[in-house]
């Protein structure tokens, strides 16, 4: 499956952004998808995850109550609602497929996309 995500940009502080990353290529149906992100200086980190039907999702406390994940199969597309953005959010996000929880953990097993910066200015 390759991934593209696009939608990131330059944001003020309490603003918000939709990310969006479109799978191609082999099927996305099935797998977990998710959202990491990785700050300068940082270790990339788990920001969201959904399950296939969409009926379940998971956050990072950092950003509970502020980001929503959907995904529309249909579209082989899955989106990253962000709401009152804060300068902390400032990253290049990363979308994900096959998505496996260890715990309190997230790894990826199957793709990464290339991934599209966030930044939210003070």
């Amino acid at each position: 499956v390759q991934l593209q995500a696009s939608g990131g940009g330059l944001v003020q502080a309490g603003g918000s952004l939709r990310l969006s990353c479109a799978a191609s290529g082999r099927t996305f149906s099935g797998y977990y998808m998710g959202w990491f992100r990785q700050a300068p200086g940082k270790e990339r980190e788990f920001v969201a995850a959904i399950t296939w039907s969409g009926g379940s999702t998971y956050y990072a406390d950092s950003v509970k109550g502020r980001f929503t994940i959907s995904r529309d199969n249909a579209k082989s597309t899955v989106y990253l609602q962000m709401s009152s953005l804060k300068p902390e959010d400032t990253a290049v996000y990363y979308c994900a497929t096959d998505l496996r929880r260890y715990g309190s953990s997230w790894s990826v097993a199957g793709s990464w996309g290339q991934g599209t910066q966030v930044t939210v200015s003070s």
